[in-house]
């Protein structure tokens, strides 16, 4: 498939998971946070990480019976060149207290997990009772920094991704499918 991004640029995409296969993983994921959290005695938050999840975790959470509330956190650990800058800077925090709860943190798609790591350890000393990993997609071929507890799609390590939350330049998160994505022209 051929775009023209806001920016003028042609973009070459090429399909990696379309709807079905992206609901039939949520399904499933939703099918296993449901299984470990049938008899727990603790409230369920899912704190999804802007910009990213958000599709996600809208779909995620509607897929969910064990009750749940919904909350939200913005970081900011790479530049402007997608590089890895060392520092993860918490942009916008969550607004519940956590304290006592369960918390799993949603996220679209993890390289090194630093990040997720940061933020796990955050809602613990935030007095979460357990904090869980959700991710829909983990790079493949790098050994995360954190536990990934609900994993959808393990995904090559070198391409970028754009669709169902994932940008290129803050443009084509709303694509219905994933897709790898070519160099612009």
């Amino acid at each position: 498939m051929k775009l023209k991004s806001a920016r003028g640029n042609k973009l070459e995409l090429e399909l990696l998971y379309d709807q079905q296969t992206i609901k039939n993983k949520i399904v499933e994921l939703a099918k296993r946070i449901d299984e470990d959290f049938r008899d727990n005695k603790h409230s369920l938050v899912l704190v999804g990480v802007l910009k990213g999840a958000f599709i996600f975790l809208a779909d995620l959470a509607r897929q969910l019976q064990t009750p749940h509330t919904i909350d939200f956190i913005a970081v900011s650990s790479y530049g402007d060149r997608g590089s890895d800058q060392g520092e993860v800077k918490i942009l916008l925090d969550t607004r519940q207290d956590l304290r006592n709860k369960n918390v799993i943190i949603v996220e679209d798609i993890t390289d090194s997990g630093r990040t997720l790591s940061v933020l796990s350890k955050i809602f613990a000393a935030k007095g979460a009772n357990q904090v869980k990993v959700c991710c829909l997609l983990k790079r493949g071929g790098r050994k995360s920094a954190v536990n990934i507890d609900y994993c959808g799609f393990v995904v090559p390590q070198q391409e970028w991704l754009v669709g169902y939350g994932l940008d290129y330049q803050e443009e084509n998160r709303t694509l219905n499918e994933i897709y790898s994505m070519k160099k612009p022209v």
